[in-house]
């Protein structure tokens, strides 16, 4: 596979591109036909695609399934599609949870939290369990910072309260981890924590022709904007948290990103669906860790009896005060 870097910045060009999407340098011809260089992620045939028309995923289905539908809504509404091109995935991170471990991790989380309804777990059906392939960008790169901020660390005798501070860094970011699917949140992918992407394997080791395989939803040129994002934030933090003593204000980041790489690569998720009093709510599990990430009910009555509790702590310290006041 041939791969297009840009000669000023290094960093990974897409087929499309006419110009470095990083620095914004023209994008260089490839020799002899460039029409019909191979370049970028490579194209791999899915079969069993479906559309949801519910919530409007497109994925690969478990082809010894025997009813079908979403995983992440629960609609049995599922148009069917002709074969079609993806992008192969770089690796495939494996499953390492199973199915009852993913249950009884949503389980204990019912029974946690004061505000949970008493009755959730008994009361409570799950609808609908699945182990899907998830896409997601797997970003990397070289940064080199100017920055500059106003410090309240200053000489004892100084005359002002404020002065100048200015510097630069040098990193190497690794593992950025930008979502690629259409139906999967942003909070709940954070939710779901880190993976260990070196147990990932190659996806000739994996069967995806019988698993759920969420298909790319997000072009890496988009995704690339999201990981430059949160590159820049990640610069600002380490100024703020390790370079700024005291009180600062005004921090200015200038960041150069060199070298930057996105790969396109596949994260086990398990999706619950469980409903509680005619609603129904999601619940998703990271398919290596265990780290599990939802949406619960409250219960009204917990919260106003803290509500209650709170008014009346309030009354008692206003009761003191006034006495000792007196």
């Amino acid at each position: 596979m041939l791969e297009r870097q840009c000669p000023s910045c290094a960093s990974l060009l897409d087929e499309e591109d006419l110009f470095c999407p990083n620095c914004g340098r023209e994008a260089p011809l490839e020799e002899g036909d460039q029409d019909t260089a191979p370049r970028g992620p490579r194209p791999m045939v899915f079969k069993n695609r479906f559309t949801c028309q519910g919530c409007g995923a497109a994925m690969s289905y478990d082809a010894s399934a025997q009813a079908l539908r979403c995983p992440f809504c629960g609609s049995t509404e599922l148009k069917s599609q002709p074969d079609g091109v993806s992008l192969t995935p770089k690796y495939v991170v494996p499953f390492e949870v199973t199915k009852d471990q993913a249950r009884g991790l949503l389980y204990q989380r019912m029974r946690s939290g004061f505000f949970r309804p008493s009755d959730l777990v008994q009361r409570s059906a799950i609808t609908e369990m699945m182990a899907v392939f998830v896409p997601y960008w797997i970003f990397s790169a070289n940064t080199h910072t100017y920055w500059t901020a106003d410090t309240s660390d200053v000489p004892f005798h100084a005359r002002g309260e404020w002065r100048p501070l200015f510097g630069e860094q040098r990193h190497q970011h690794q593992a950025i981890k930008i979502v690629a699917s259409k139906v999967l949140s942003w909070e709940e992918s954070e939710g779901l924590g880190q993976y260990d992407l070196s147990r990932g394997v190659p996806p000739e080791q994996v069967d995806l022709d019988n698993v759920v395989v969420e298909q790319f939803a997000m072009p890496r040129k988009y995704a690339r904007t999201h990981a430059r994002q949160l590159i820049e934030n990640a610069e600002k933090v380490y100024c703020a948290n390790s370079l700024l003593r005291g009180r600062f204000r005004n921090l200015r980041v200038n960041v150069k990103i060199e070298q930057m790489r996105g790969e396109p690569i596949l994260l086990p998720v398990w999706i619950l669906a469980y409903r509680y009093r005619d609603r129904v709510y999601r619940f998703v599990v990271n398919g290596q860790t265990g780290r599990a990430y939802g949406a619960f009910p409250t219960s009204p009555w917990k919260v106003l009896l803290a509500v209650v509790l709170f008014l009346l702590a309030a009354v008692i310290v206003l009761a003191l005060l006034a006495q000792l006041a007196g």
